[in-house]
Formats: C-alpha cells, structure tokens, sequence
C-alpha cells in the first residue's frame, strides 16, 4: 500500500484511490498513506486531487504581486511536498502536466504537482451528474501551527452548510487555495470558500488557506481476472 503500481480497471471518476503518503496526525511523526479523488480517466493514467487539505501554507511570503510560475507555494509543492510525499517509485509515475488557465498575465508552467485553477474547478465539479465536490475538510496536521506561522482555518460557526459529517462526526470545512489569479496585477488569488464558492480576494500571504495538491500519474491497469498487489 502506498503507490499505485496497478489499480482495477474498473476505477471512474470520482473513486478514491491512495497514491504517496504525508503527515496528517497532529503530531506529525509519521507519514500517511494520502487519499486522492479521480477527476479524469483515460487509458494510461489518471488525474488525481487530493481528497483532504494536507496542509496549510502562504501563496507567497510577502504581500506584492506575484504571479503562480513565482510564487512559494509552487515551489513548495514541487520539491519539498514531492520530496516527502513521494518515493523514487511514485516520483516515476508522475508526469509532468502543462499548467494553463494560471491567470491574466501568468504563463503556463509545467508542474509535477500542482493546484488546480478556477477553470479545472468548475469544469470537475459544475456538472449534474459529478460525484466530484468542492468542499473538504482539512487533516489535522493541517491544523497545527507550524514554524512558518500558518495554520488552517476551520469553520466553527455552528451553521451546517459549514460542515461535513464523515463517520457520524461533524467536521468543520476550510479555504483552499487555486493556482489561478484573477487580476492582471495582484496579490490576491482564488480559493475555494466551505460553501464552495470560488473567490479572488485572499492576499497572497495569508497564513490560514490550504492546500489541495494535483497530480497526473500514468497507471497500469489490471485486466478484470487478475488479482490486485
């Protein structure tokens, strides 16, 4: 468990799949296997997002404008989250996707791991039939304040539409952050609220929004008479 070597045929969009593992106790002593929504299929790999916030940091460190090919929170994702979350095996699967869509004045990138912008959002979630939704909630590492100051945010406002309930418990949803800016000079980017609105005006180092990463993994599936390892 850990990586995906070969997975069912018969995953769709929307299953959960688990691929890399992060912390996401409290404590943060030990890595989790890490939960991923399938937004997209097609014959040799998939397009995963993480199913949890699994962590809390800035879009950037100072308050200027910046665009997401410069911002921290890219950089973040693609050494140290890639780092930790992934080992040599996994790191081999993941392909490198051209990141569009980045906003006015923001050229396309080529990522391993990324969020996902304003436009992957609605084109996942905005659709009648999709399993796939906007709110989540974040781990409890998330939670924690770390070194660098930020911390995510949980709703606590006693209103339900603020609330997931997983396992009969109710668990306060947070903001997180889309790799999209929506003004052709800012530092201000979008995110997604816990009533899954997309808005644009959180500051670039705000210390409380949190992260979703994206990823493209190539798969190998198995046929329906094999048995998964």
């Amino acid at each position: 468990m850990g990586y995906i070597n070969e997975i069912d045929k018969n995953v769709k969009t929307g299953d959960i799949v688990v691929f890399g593992a992060y912390l996401q106790t409290s404590g943060g002593l030990s890595r989790v296997p890490i939960k991923w929504r399938v937004l997209e299929k097609s014959e040799s790999e998939l397009f995963i997002l993480s199913e949890y916030i699994l962590d809390c940091k800035r879009y950037h460190s100072e308050l200027i404008d910046v665009t997401w090919q410069t911002c921290d929170l890219r950089k973040w994702l693609n050494n140290h989250f890639y780092d930790i979350a992934f080992n040599i095996i996994e790191q081999s699967q993941i392909l490198t996707t051209l990141c569009t869509n980045n906003g006015q004045n923001s050229p396309d990138t080529e990522d391993k791991v990324f969020l996902l912008s304003v436009a992957e959002v609605k084109a996942f979630t905005d659709t009648s039939n999709s399993n796939i939704t906007r709110r989540t909630i974040g781990t409890e590492y998330a939670k924690v304040k770390k070194d660098d100051g930020c911390w995510l945010y949980v709703y606590d406002k006693k209103i339900e539409k603020d609330y997931i309930v997983e396992n009969g418990e109710k668990k306060g949803c947070s903001w997180w952050w889309l790799r999209t800016r929506l003004h052709e000079s800012s530092s201000r980017a979008a995110f997604v609220g816990p009533r899954s609105s997309i808005r644009s005006y959180a500051l670039v180092n705000l210390h409380r929004d949190g992260v979703r990463p994206a990823v493209r993994i190539k798969v190998k599936y198995l046929h329906p008479s094999e048995q998964l390892v």
